[in-house]
């Protein structure tokens, strides 16, 4: 089946929903998500969004946090644009019909969070990713021009190169092919600009706390199709999530040690002063660090969070939504530390775009956190990620609204998927067994203490996986489930082989073997091309 759009955008978070929105009165506009429309890391942010709003503070207050954060590897403009972009991104955010927590005069109820210098974090309670995605949600519904196709995972990007089957002339994004999950359908379709916002890669690890859509399936796709890709290295391992066994890693918001929790050994003994001058809110990658440490020098699996001092009622009241989750476990935290450790939580690196979040393949757009803007740099602030989803979408909008009269809606015939000889496979241990080997050799090799024999070990392991996957998924008929251990598998040796260029220790890419910032040679970003 071959269907043709003006705008393909494949992710239904923040950036790709908000995107939808500014372009939907222009033309027609596809929405592809893999699961239902509001399963995204959208709908799971608790903390809130990062903005210079109060009169205390000022937008080079918020470009020096980001580039403090960031260890100076983060492109100055670019910070300063997405910075300033910021009370435009939140009046849209209002108009579209998020609900911000406010004060009692009206004004925005503003949290801190480590790495911050201000209070500067808009929040809808401790729910404010999933308040934000039930209105982009609700808008998008309610458009007559955007049509959302659910349970719908993309396989790959189609080019003119590879429609054509030649390689003479310049390239360009034509669309993508997608697998209808419910009906097993593989549809073409063909759009003019195509958006990726499909989100991290968190679920390349063994313990993250990021939804089980985070697959990397748009770095993945983006890299196959000839885009470039940047600084894989820096992944984030957010502080604290919840240590209990069926938890399966709750968030424990970086907004609970902006209001004063304390980080705590098992006797109770602070730690945090030993590693940073600002203590508890600290940057994420010293925080998550001194963690680590603290875990393998005491031997014990966890380190506590303690913010009982400040009473059940300014608990309660800020955080309902962490106290009732704990609370299902048995912990109270109104009169109880709370148990946590350190998981995968976001990716800084991704498909490289320009500063209007176009690739360097032509109408192919990558915007959220599949995507390496030059905001983050070596470290991702606490609370810029919703902003810049925001703020990219507005900006790849404009440039796609810009062009959309001179852009062809004509497409060289797209040949259908291929399946040649595939057939039903019965051996879905292989995929579930792969899988997990991946996932722990992540965890185990290229986690937040890395060394060059674990990279190493980790790569020839992935490269032997590869090559059964390979065998694997042309063997066999396209699922959800090999898809995504395609992708997981090519966003881990990404991961690696920029671990491995990096001869510094910066932000979240921490080398024992080099354990030293190197700025006279390291100051630069790592840059992947796939070789054709």
């Amino acid at each position: 089946m071959k269907r043709t759009t003006d705008f393909l955008i494949i992710g239904s978070g923040i950036a790709g929903l908000s995107y939808a929105l500014k372009v939907a009165e222009r033309g027609a506009v596809t929405v592809v998500t893999k699961r239902s429309i509001s399963e995204t890391a959208t709908n799971l942010a608790q903390g809130g969004i990062a903005s210079v709003i109060s009169q205390d503070d000022s937008f080079a207050n918020h470009v020096k946090d980001t580039m403090v954060a960031g260890v100076h590897l983060s492109n100055s403009e670019i910070v300063k644009m997405v910075v300033e972009s910021g009370p435009d991104a939140i009046k849209d955010l209002v108009d579209w019909g998020v609900q911000f927590t406010r004060n009692e005069d009206d004004s925005f109820d503003l949290h801190r969070e480590g790495g911050h210098s201000h209070r500067r974090i808009l929040h809808a309670k401790d729910l404010t990713g999933q308040e934000i995605e039930r209105a982009l949600v609700e808008a998008a519904l309610a458009h007559p021009n955007i049509t959302i196709h659910e349970h719908h995972i993309a396989i790959d990007l189609i080019t003119a190169h590879k429609a054509t089957g030649k390689v003479a002339g310049p390239d360009r994004c034509l669309g993508a092919y997608i697998l209808d999950i419910n009906d097993n359908d593989i549809i073409t379709i063909g759009a003019r600009f195509t958006v990726l916002a499909t989100g991290g890669a968190g679920k390349v690890y063994l313990y993250t706390c990021n939804p089980d859509v985070a697959t990397g399936d748009g770095v993945a796709m983006a890299y196959r199709a000839g885009a470039t890709v940047s600084n894989m290295e820096f992944m984030q391992f957010h502080p604290t999530t919840l240590y209990h066994p069926h938890a399966k890693s709750f968030l424990i918001s970086e907004a609970v040690r902006g209001e004063g929790a304390v980080l705590q050994r098992k006797d109770g003994t602070p730690f945090m002063e030993q590693y940073h001058q600002l203590k508890d809110l600290a940057p994420r990658d010293i925080v998550a660090r001194a963690i680590d440490n603290e875990m393998k020098v005491h031997g014990d699996d966890c380190v506590f969070l303690d913010i009982t001092h400040k009473g059940a009622d300014f608990i309660h009241n800020h955080f309902p939504h962490i106290s009732e989750t704990c609370r299902t476990y048995g912990i109270d935290i109104t009169t109880e530390p709370i148990p946590v450790v350190p998981a995968a939580h976001y990716l800084c690196g991704g498909v490289r775009i320009d500063g209007w979040g176009e690739t360097d393949l032509p109408n192919l757009f990558a915007i959220g956190e599949v995507s390496c803007s030059g905001l983050h740099g070596a470290n991702r602030l606490a609370s810029n990620s919703l902003l810049e989803g925001v703020v990219y979408a507005e900006r790849g909008a404009r440039r796609c609204l810009e062009r959309y009269s001179d852009c062809p809606q004509d497409f060289p015939a797209i040949p259908p998927w291929d399946s040649g000889n595939a057939t039903d496979s019965d051996e879905e241990v292989v995929v579930a067994h792969n899988w997990d080997e991946i996932r722990r050799s992540m965890w185990n090799y290229v986690g937040i203490v890395r060394s060059n024999k674990r990279l190493v070990r980790a790569l020839r392991r992935i490269k032997m996986i590869q090559e059964e996957i390979t065998d694997y998924y042309w063997d066999f008929l396209i699922t959800s489930d090999l898809i995504e251990l395609r992708n997981i598998t090519t966003v881990a040796e990404l991961i690696v082989r920029c671990a491995l260029e990096r001869k510094e220790s910066r932000g979240l890419h921490f080398n024992i073997d080099y354990p030293n910032v190197d700025d006279a040679h390291w100051k630069r970003d790592t840059v992947l091309h796939r070789p054709f």
